[in-house]
Formats: C-alpha cells, structure tokens, sequence
C-alpha cells in the first residue's frame, strides 16, 4: 500500500523506513495536515498523522474523496480527529495506544526534578565558573504528596517510578486501577487532590470535558507553591491562568512538554525568527518555569514500536477491514 506521512520529521523516516522493509511504499511530507495540505495525499491509500495535525471534517472528507481508505496516527491521542465525520465517510482510524508509557513518565520525572533542584540553571552557571548556591535551592521528593489525573499506563508507570522515591500518591481517574493502591496509593476527587497535593502531574487525553482543566477556579484550590507538571496536551491547562498564578506565587513551578498552541511551534527550528505567541514568550520569562518541545515520547524504544504498531494497524485493516486499535466507530 502507499502510506503517506504528514508532520514528517527526520527520524520518522529513519525508523519506518528501518522497519518497512520496503514492503509499502511511503512518502513523507514535512507540511502538516489540515484541509489545504490534504491534496498531497493523492494516490495514497493511507495518511499517518500526528498530535498536531488537523483531521477536521473538510480535511477528512478532502481525503475520502482523494481514495484514501485509512487513517492511521502515529501517536495515542485522537483529539485532532473528528471521529464522526470519520465515521460517516467511512475513514476507519488507528492509533498507536502505548508505547513505552515510562518513556513519557521518565521525562515527567527529568521535568521535576530539573525544575526542583535547578539543574538547568546550575549547569549554565558552572559553565562560567560561578559555583554559587544562592538561588538553586529545592526541596526533597521524598515524602512529599503527588498527584496524578490519570492513572492510564503512562500515569501508572509515572506512580511506580514515584513509590520508588518514597512519594504519598494520591491519584484521580474515572476507572481506577488496583496497581495503584498496591502502590499505596489513593484514589480522591479532584477538589482533594488540588488542596493537598504538593506536585500536580496530568496523564489524561484531552477531550471536551476536561479542556482547561487547570483553570483560574482550580490552581485557587491548590497549595500555595505548588509544582504543576503537564506531559499530556496543552489544552488541559489555561495558559493566561497559570501565568497569573505564577505571578501571584500560587502556582511556584511551571514544566510543560506540551503547550496548547504548540500546533504552530513544536518540531519546528524558529530561532531564526521573532517570538509570534506572547503567552509563551512570557511563559519563558520566569525562572521556575521548565518547558520542552513534546519530546516526552522521545526515545529509540518508543519510536520503534511506534513504527511497528503503525505498519501493523495497517495491515490489519487492509487484509481484514477491522483493527484491534481502532478508535470510533464505523
């Protein structure tokens, strides 16, 4: 089959191409997808697309009429899909649901601890031969509460890695996990785990319901200084809330992987250009905020079984019509 790849970087082509044994045919384009850029995918049976593509309902119906038959992503999120307008062209779609969740949970720890202990800025610092303490003070993880919304597979592999640092974990999710009381830790609404947790991680999709999540209304009901950490998707948290909150010292640390209009930054080399969102610049003003280019799942072992789930889905769907992937419905 021809599959063809939008938001194409240089590393999705080393690891399909590694993995494709030239069985498919596979072309990559650098644009992203969205109705415009959809026209590319002429001839293609396949699009694979990723967190920051637009399959809206004119960017999907541009494909069916194309003669693409499948939609695969290469990642585990599916909000940047509309999955009726899917279902009612008749464009199955496929994800990648996990792939080494503790890739993604041991970024979210890097993330803690650089922002905790200064690290970032230590090693700037020596580099210059200034071997002062005064501004690089932190505080102990050992015993300190944590809370995770979501207890999926990365927010399990983020809970087990945190037991080992000797954590109180409190957690909230819908459909609770037993691993996590294993762990000693404990399930509580949301209102409890704001006021008594010391570091917020979010392990959740990004679905209506919970877009703006961190809102003004919830960081008030938070400690004083707390750490917040997002590895998830940026609309989980209001961006101009979390930066009044930063400036009142309700909110003391900030590390974000994923930012809510990253769709026109991330993957991208912009320093040769002027800063274009305002809020992010600001965000990048403040000392304890901590932000990375959504490279969470950037490791060899997930890219690979990204590739491999992917090609697999595929084939799936082409020599049976159904995949065990699949997301909405047909």
């Amino acid at each position: 089959m021809r599959i063809d790849f939008f938001s194409a970087q240089k590393y999705d082509r080393q690891f399909f191409d590694a993995l494709n044994h030239q069985q498919h045919q596979l072309h990559y384009w650098d644009a992203q997808l969205n109705a415009e850029t959809a026209t590319l995918a002429q001839g293609a049976d396949a699009v694979c697309a990723f967190v920051n593509d637009q399959l809206d309902a004119a960017c999907l119906s541009v494909l069916q009429q194309l003669g693409v038959r499948w939609i695969a992503l290469r990642c585990a999120g599916f909000n940047q899909v509309d999955l009726a307008a899917a279902a009612r062209l008749g464009l199955p779609v496929v994800r990648v649901p996990a792939y080494s969740p503790e890739a993604v949970a041991e970024h979210t720890l890097a993330l803690m601890l650089t922002l905790n202990r200064h690290t970032h800025r230590a090693f700037n610092r020596v580099r210059e031969n200034n071997f002062q303490l005064q501004g690089l003070l932190g505080f102990t993880l050992h015993r300190k509460t944590v809370g995770l919304i979501g207890t999926g597979q990365i927010g399990m592999a983020t809970a087990r890695i945190l037991a080992g640092f000797g954590c109180r974990i409190l957690a909230y999710d819908p459909y609770p996990q037993s691993e996590l009381t294993a762990l000693e830790g404990q399930y509580v609404s949301q209102a409890e785990l704001f006021a008594q947790s010391d570091v917020i991680s979010l392990h959740c999709p990004l679905t209506p319901e919970n877009h703006h999540l961190v809102n003004a209304k919830s960081l008030a009901q938070m400690k004083p200084g707390v750490m917040l950490v997002n590895t998830s998707r940026g609309g989980l948290i209001d961006t101009q809330a979390a930066l009044d909150a930063l400036k009142s010292g309700q909110l003391g640390y900030l590390a974000l992987d994923v930012y809510e209009q990253e769709s026109s930054l991330f993957f991208r080399d912009l320093s040769d250009s002027l800063p274009t969102d305002d809020l992010l610049a600001r965000l990048m003003t403040f000392p304890n905020v901590l932000i990375t280019g959504h490279q969470g799942f950037f490791t060899h072992e997930a890219l690979t079984e990204i590739a491999q789930v992917t090609l697999r889905n595929l084939e799936q769907l082409e020599a049976t019509g159904r995949c065990d992937n699949q997301v909405g419905l047909l």
